[in-house]
């Protein structure tokens, strides 16, 4: 089984491709138990990417956002 590579997967109000920065193993929980209050209620947040880089994002232009695996083979994004 591959390692897993979990990703911060955001999805624009204004539409488009969705982003994709990839997250470290342990930042990534930390992320996913963020996500629904900052959907919520909006908010500048940053992360620290796997690549070591920083992203800030403000959710106030988020629809929707997630934590994937991109190492998943087949499928992306939301199941159904």
């Amino acid at each position: 089984m591959a390692d897993p590579k979990p990703a911060l997967v955001l999805h624009l109000s204004a539409g488009g491709e969705p982003l994709i920065f990839p997250l470290t193993a342990d930042s990534s929980s930390t992320v996913q138990e963020k996500l629904p209050d900052l959907l919520k209620h909006g908010g500048v947040h940053s992360w620290e990417t796997r690549d070591g880089n920083t992203v800030s994002v403000n959710f106030v232009h988020v629809a929707a956002a997630y934590v994937d695996d991109l190492s998943r083979k087949g499928k992306f994004g939301l199941s159904v």
